[in-house]
């Protein structure tokens, strides 16, 4: 189910970019606005040319599409990387308490030459 709404997602994408790319921008006419074009800057344009339309159509099928997709992965049981590896740590844990050296003993201490100090 996710694959084929990967599918249909990607392919709507795609059609979006383009049926985007084949409209004329606002823009184009902006340069006319000032030579005394009937056109306001940013205002109506009349009814909405079935490119516009088809624009609509599609966007709402990418915004369905996404949302789907990421409420079914939410959905999905994960397994944790650190599950899928077979690498285990071999390292004894850290001891709260580390054991301490044994204390010298008075024949130790005796035996020991002693330091030359110039």
């Amino acid at each position: 189910m996710i694959t084929l709404l990967t599918v249909v997602h990607v392919i709507v994408g795609i059609s979006l970019i383009l049926v985007v790319l084949l409209q004329r921008g606002k823009g184009a006419s902006m340069g006319a606005t000032f030579g005394g074009s009937s056109q306001t800057l940013f205002g109506s344009r009349g009814p909405q040319s079935f490119l516009g339309r088809l624009t609509t159509i599609v966007a709402v099928v990418f915004m369905l599409t996404s949302l789907s997709l990421a409420v079914l992965s939410s959905k999905k049981p994960t397994v944790s990387i650190m599950k899928k590896s077979n690498v285990t740590d071999t390292k004894p844990a850290a001891t709260a308490n580390p054991v301490a050296p044994a204390p010298k003993s008075e024949t130790q201490s005796q035996e020991q030459p002693p330091k030359n100090t110039p």
